[in-house]
């Protein structure tokens, strides 16, 4: 009767142990850089396991790829892109990871902005804007993408997919009655702010605020003394309430701007990416709040 009960165990146990196993089992992708990977995030829920290859406060314009991140590439099963070049880099690591993952593009379905073409610094965008997450109606189209790309590579996960972006969209919805109140409030010849590079052309397009900016779409590349000159001269005639440091980017330029021209410094804003957990744009929708609430207290105050 023991040695019975005990074969029963063994071949209960045997049958039980990959089933913890399996259950923890997540769809392993990987994201370009963090505002991607929270979009990923809030879409896929406990059902993925998200790596980033650029993570908070990093720079993807001049991220240089290592070795593990080919390893980390080669293992995904889905990689979730920005596209529009912002990923100079991403082609030849994918190729040379030798990775078998579906590769999903973000901005697919959005018009890109085109640049500016007064900066002359020749970097690698072909032409067009990739920032397009700065508009919640972009950011719509990238999670709609993100959800389709996920129910793709797990179509099992297809109803928790959708769900979660359904909920996440009505965020979304929400957020952006804030912004739109919130610029409402800035007085319409204050709506003109000065930042290092010039992530936030699809912001302004959206809400109504111009942003100027030394450097180009790309932070590749140093602003020329004509350009910083110009800039200044420009902060004067109009009046520009005040200059926004970045997160990604070298406070100097913009201080420098801003001590030169008399605008105030408005404080830092997150352009291409979110802060850590710990800090105050940990996900894509603090990002947009933090942006906006800075944005308003330093165009909305007096006298620049």
């Amino acid at each position: 009767m023991l040695n019975r009960r005990s074969v029963l165990l063994g071949l209960a146990a045997g049958i039980a142990l990959p089933l913890p196993a399996l259950a923890q089992e997540k769809l392993p992708v990987v994201a370009s850089f963090s505002i991607l990977g929270d979009f990923v995030r809030e879409v896929g829920g406990e059902r993925v396991a998200v790596t980033l290859l650029v993570g908070p406060d990093g720079d993807a314009h001049v991220y240089s790829p290592s070795p593990a991140d080919a390893k980390t590439v080669a293992a995904a099963k889905l990689i979730v892109v920005n596209g529009l070049k912002f990923e100079g880099w991403l082609t030849r690591l994918v190729r040379s990871s030798g990775t078998k993952a579906t590769v999903a593009t973000a901005t697919t379905g959005i018009e890109p902005l085109k640049m500016a073409d007064d900066h002359g610094h020749g970097h690698a965008h072909g032409g067009e804007d990739p920032h397009a997450w700065q508009s919640i109606a972009n950011a719509r189209l990238y999670v709609g993408n993100v959800r389709d790309a996920l129910v793709a590579a797990d179509p099992a996960g297809k109803a928790t997919y959708e769900a979660n972006a359904t909920a996440y969209l009505a965020k979304l919805d929400t957020l952006e009655g804030e912004i739109k109140a919130a610029v409402a409030r800035i007085p319409a010849d204050r709506r003109r702010a000065i930042t290092s590079h010039d992530a936030f052309a699809y912001f302004a397009k959206a809400y109504g605020i111009a942003f100027v900016a030394p450097q180009g779409v790309s932070t590749e590349a140093e602003a020329s003394a004509r350009d910083v000159g110009r800039i200044i001269r420009q902060v004067k005639a109009q009046k520009v309430p005040a200059v926004f440091l970045e997160n990604i980017s070298n406070p100097r330029l913009a201080e420098q701007i801003a001590r030169e021209s008399g605008a105030r410094i408005g404080g830092r804003l997150y352009s291409d990416a979110l802060s850590g957990s710990d800090g105050p744009a940990g996900t894509y929708i603090a990002m947009m709040k933090h942006n906006i609430s800075v944005i308003e207290k330093a165009l909305a105050a007096g006298p620049a």
